[in-house]
């Protein structure tokens, strides 16, 4: 897992405003595989992280339907973003390969607390 450690420490975009689809706003984020992460900006926590071989359709279904895809199983998730929607950020970083994406996943699952630990 060291291996991992200079990756986390330099590998993700900047944090940004995750966009609120009632204001017409956009995910701006890798199209293929990566690893997201979500905070509250007002209480600096981690919310949650995910990884997908499509990370951009991915994020969307962390909001509820009809504002995001809305297929996850989780429905405390989607409605704690939506109704915070104006304190969380979220950062990524992209992989070529998905099996990379999905060992970093594991990483940071261990050094971070989360809200939501998926």
């Amino acid at each position: 897992m060291e291996q991992w450690k200079e990756t986390y420490n330099t590998g993700w975009s900047d944090w940004k405003s995750f966009p609120d689809p009632r204001k017409g706003e956009y995910i701006n984020t890798p199209l293929g595989s990566g690893v997201y992460q979500l905070r509250n900006k007002k209480t600096n926590g981690y919310v949650l992280f995910g990884t997908s071989k499509h990370l951009a359709h991915r994020m969307t279904s962390l909001l509820p339907k009809p504002h995001g895809a809305g297929t996850r199983n989780n429905e405390d998730k989607q409605n704690y973003v939506l109704s915070n929607i104006q304190d969380i950020e979220y950062r990524t970083i992209s992989f070529i390969n998905n099996d990379d994406a999905k060992r970093f996943e594991t990483y940071i699952k261990f050094i971070e607390q989360y809200l939501f630990n998926t």
